[in-house]
């Protein structure tokens, strides 16, 4: 409780001396906007991760690079955008990975097979829970809920096929009729 009060305080202390938080003109800040700045605030990233803001005054739209360092995914470097509702965190982040990449959980438009991106998602779980959700994604792809389901079917059926797909998309090539972008760091 006090901690809630002292918050309060400062909040009114910076107005009164003409500044104010938020950003915008006095506005005050939305539920959204103050979870995800406790979220930002609590971020504990993995080294193979690191997270940007195009706009550093829009803490809803932001990017995260992750690179991963063991697994079919070594070496490469994946972008994914978060873009955080209103409703957050009732809702969850929309996020695109917009990286072409051959993987079983995500498809060639970006979308993302995570569970708790849907079905799963609980207010409780923060914007660090999605990182490392989708960390996990490329050390252990899940062939059981695929979006892209020709790379899922490969994984379970000839895992060193599916290994060499992989690195033929992350060098840069075709995989069947898709071109992969190069996207080695």
């Amino acid at each position: 409780m006090i901690k809630l009060f002292s918050l309060k305080q400062q909040k009114k202390d910076e107005e009164s001396a003409g500044g104010n938080r938020s950003g915008s003109g006095g506005k005050k800040a939305s539920a959204a906007q103050l979870r995800i700045q406790k979220d930002i605030n609590e971020l504990n990233l993995p080294k193979t991760c690191e997270i940007n803001f195009p706009d550093d005054d829009d803490l809803l739209n932001f990017r995260l690079i992750i690179s991963p360092d063991e697994g079919f995914y070594k070496g490469g470097k994946f972008v994914f955008s978060f873009k955080v509702g209103q409703g957050y965190p009732h809702d969850p982040p929309k996020v695109k990975c917009e990286t072409m990449v051959y993987h079983p959980n995500i498809d060639l438009e970006g979308n993302v097979c995570l569970n708790i991106l849907r079905e799963d998602w609980k207010p409780v779980l923060t914007i660090n829970s999605i990182i490392y959700g989708l960390q996990y994604l490329f050390l252990e792809p899940n062939p059981e809920d695929p979006l892209n389901k020709e790379a899922a079917e490969v994984l379970q059926t000839n895992r060193r096929l599916f290994e060499q797909n992989v690195h033929r998309s992350l060098r840069g090539g075709y995989v069947g009729a898709t071109y992969f972008e190069r996207c080695l760091k």
